[in-house]
């Protein structure tokens, strides 16, 4: 059985990909400029913890396909092992992105978890199964998956549309999340020097509030990702490295 330390260890891991979603969320319609395909590194840090992410972007015949991966490095492997993975399949749509597949592995926690979700928007239902059960919801409104809604919220700052409200689709519960731009300013990571737009979003009834650093010459991906709890830092990722797919421009 973990002890206290390693289970809290793996409860940071677990909110950090819970940030991804949320977190990577500055992007809605796809009608004039495009997300260019690409890798994206990032070093993380989870209070005195470290790991790092890998995300890569694909386009497709309707649309495209993200990946996002986290794994713990160095020391931080001693209190938590194993990875988590998403995936989401997105098509471009008059009224923004949505998503048709999304699906996670998570063999991190004691609890593993394996997700796999279908959106079909002509009925409003999100089928799949949670581990070994099988899941329906009903959707009213255009949702996204923890990964979608980051390219969400990039594509529409790219295309000047920025909205202060997006849905999250969260398996068990659709939830409203609120952003606002706290403006611009340099910012410096690994991957180089570029002035960056602050975007910040919390869910309602949610202590956590997560500022993404944006910027514009790379389709506005976050650059650093920050999120505080009652005011303190508890995670911060900076990209380590960013590399555009073959033949995009």
């Amino acid at each position: 059985m973990a002890n206290p330390k390693s289970r809290a260890t793996i409860r940071m891991w677990q909110g950090f990909i819970v940030l991804l979603g949320t977190a990577v969320l500055a992007v809605a319609t796809m009608a004039e400029s495009s997300l260019t395909p690409h890798s994206a590194e990032y070093k993380v840090k989870i209070s005195v913890l470290g790991g790092q992410l890998v995300t890569e972007l694909k386009s497709t015949q309707t649309g495209y396909v993200a990946t996002h991966v986290i794994r713990p490095t160095g020391m931080s492997r001693m209190f938590a092992r194993g990875t988590i993975s998403e995936s989401s399949a997105f098509d471009t749509a008059p009224d923004g992105v949505r998503p048709t597949e999304y699906s996670s592995s998570d063999t991190i926690s004691r609890d593993k978890t394996k997700v796999s979700i279908r959106f079909d928007w002509e009925t409003g239902e999100a089928r799949g199964t949670v581990n070994d059960e099988d899941l329906l919801s009903v959707m009213d409104t255009l949702a996204h998956d923890r990964v979608s809604i980051q390219y969400e919220l990039m594509h529409d700052l790219l295309n000047n549309e920025p909205s202060t409200e997006y849905t999250m689709f969260e398996i068990d519960r659709l939830r409203t999340v609120n952003v606002r731009n706290i403006g611009v300013r340099k910012v410096k990571v690994p991957a180089g020097e570029y002035e960056a737009v602050g975007i910040q979003h919390q869910a309602e009834g949610s202590k956590r509030v997560t500022t993404l650093w944006c910027v514009e010459e790379l389709d506005y991906l976050p650059v650093i990702i920050e999120q505080h709890r009652k005011g303190k830092l508890r995670v911060r990722a900076v990209l380590n490295k960013y590399t555009p797919a073959a033949g995009s421009t």
